[in-house]
């Protein structure tokens, strides 16, 4: 048994999103949800659906969910966790884990639910978030944008329209005036390029538009929308650290054929590292989300050999290493900003936390400027297109009657936390 330490000061957290925890939101998802409940239900009664994008790649994990997935309910936010109404609850849990960090977004919808028109009482709302953070020694990390729009938004052309970068600006500054000095953390934009794929290239998400056209006129608008938030928050709170979060990925072949290393290549710098180089000047940190690696070109690997998640990720907690090291180059701080998986049963979970961390002290060892680890999730939460069957949370949520249950992973990841050491 050996320990790794890790740096004085680490941030140990967890994260949420609104859409995904509060409840009792009108936006355009929720709009969307209404139109699409029946339809992703329909599907999930397909026998294929465990070969789409909402299903999850095995048939015998395909019948453990089918119940819930093809249950048009599930497709329906509604209150989801309460999260609006419970946080003080949740952040009894966070202390409780030793957790010193919180990444949570606010909802754009209720903050400005009509064009120019702010809602104090909303921004008060999160305003005693932040002080119950604060007062219980914990960081928030507060994210401007998750991936849901006001309604006035999404009718008035939503992300493509050319009015978007400055309608975010002045959101951003807006909020960033009104936390003043308790908020030192900015996530800006969560994941631009997977809102602008799965929204407009795949046409998965609102507004379901297929067009490679509009995906870059989409991320174009989120790009530049960042630049405008980081610059209108700088004016008004100097003090402040932003930046986006961008999913990872570490791209690998198999083959070690010449073209698949060259494809290896091209994917990296268009996947991982165009954003970041596009907003240079305009980050003050680098906002790691990180799921799994991609293979690129045929997998010769026993596919009986490989475990995975709920969600039909691959079991990877190593290659996390691979993708901090390659961002040494840019010399920031790196925020683990996501990294978690989809584990109902909890059988995973507490040995994908020991593997992932040792892989990301292995990199903080070779020299990545990691500064925190935030899990992806707190709680078990409304996942987007795929409604509530996959469970992410280090805290087990009952539904109907919304009961928080710390699972054993979350224990464990407690004792880490508390120590800032992992044994190994």
């Amino acid at each position: 048994m050996s320990k790794l330490e890790f740096p004085k000061g680490f941030f140990w957290g967890a994260g949420t999103s609104s859409h995904q925890v509060e409840g009792g939101h009108h936006n355009e998802w929720t709009e969307w949800e209404k139109k699409n409940a029946e339809r992703l239900a329909k599907e999930a009664r397909d026998e294929n659906w465990h070969d789409s994008w909402r299903g999850y790649g095995k048939k015998e994990r395909n019948a453990a969910f089918a119940k819930e997935a093809s249950n048009p309910d599930n497709y329906l936010s509604g209150t989801a966790c309460d999260h609006w109404n419970r946080y003080e609850e949740d952040f009894d849990i966070l202390e409780e884990l030793h957790l010193n960090t919180y990444r949570f977004s606010i909802e754009w919808s209720k903050i400005e639910p009509e064009e120019g028109i702010f809602d104090q009482e909303a921004i008060d709302h999160y305003k005693k978030v932040i002080t119950s953070l604060r007062h219980r020694g914990i960081e928030p990390f507060v994210t401007l944008w998750h991936f849901w729009l006001p309604v006035w938004i999404a009718e008035s052309g939503g992300v493509l329209s050319p009015e978007f970068p400055d309608r975010f600006a002045r959101y951003a500054e807006r909020i960033s005036k009104e936390f003043g000095d308790s908020v030192t953390f900015y996530v800006t934009i969560n994941e631009p390029d997977i809102y602008s794929s799965l929204s407009f290239l795949l046409g998965f998400w609102p507004p379901e538009r297929k067009s490679i056209f509009l995906h870059f006129r989409a991320l174009g608008h989120l790009k530049l929308a960042h630049k405008k938030a980081y610059s209108a928050i700088k004016a008004v709170a100097p003090h402040a650290k932003i930046g986006i979060t961008k999913q990872f990925m570490h791209f690998v072949t198999l083959s070690r054929s010449p073209w698949n290393l060259l494809l290896c290549r091209f994917a990296d710098w268009w996947w991982n590292t165009s954003i970041v180089d596009a907003l240079k000047g305009y980050q003050d940190f680098i906002g790691f989300n990180y799921y799994q690696k991609k293979i690129i070109g045929k997998d010769i690997r026993d596919p009986e050999g490989i475990e995975h998640t709920d969600i039909g990720w691959e079991y990877d907690p190593e290659s996390i290493y691979d993708a901090l090291v390659a961002l040494k180059r840019y010399d920031m701080p790196i925020y683990i900003t996501e990294n978690g998986l989809a584990d109902a049963t909890d059988r995973l979970r507490g040995r994908f936390i020991t593997e992932t961390l040792t892989s990301v002290h292995r990199a903080i060892s070779d020299g990545a400027d990691v500064r925190g680890y935030i899990h992806w999730s707190l709680l078990d939460n409304f996942e987007l297109d795929k409604g509530f069957w996959p469970r992410f949370g280090l805290v087990h949520v009952d539904y109907k009657t919304q009961q928080r249950t710390i699972r054993d992973s979350a224990r464990l990841y407690a004792k880490i936390a508390a120590s800032d050491s992992l044994e190994i």
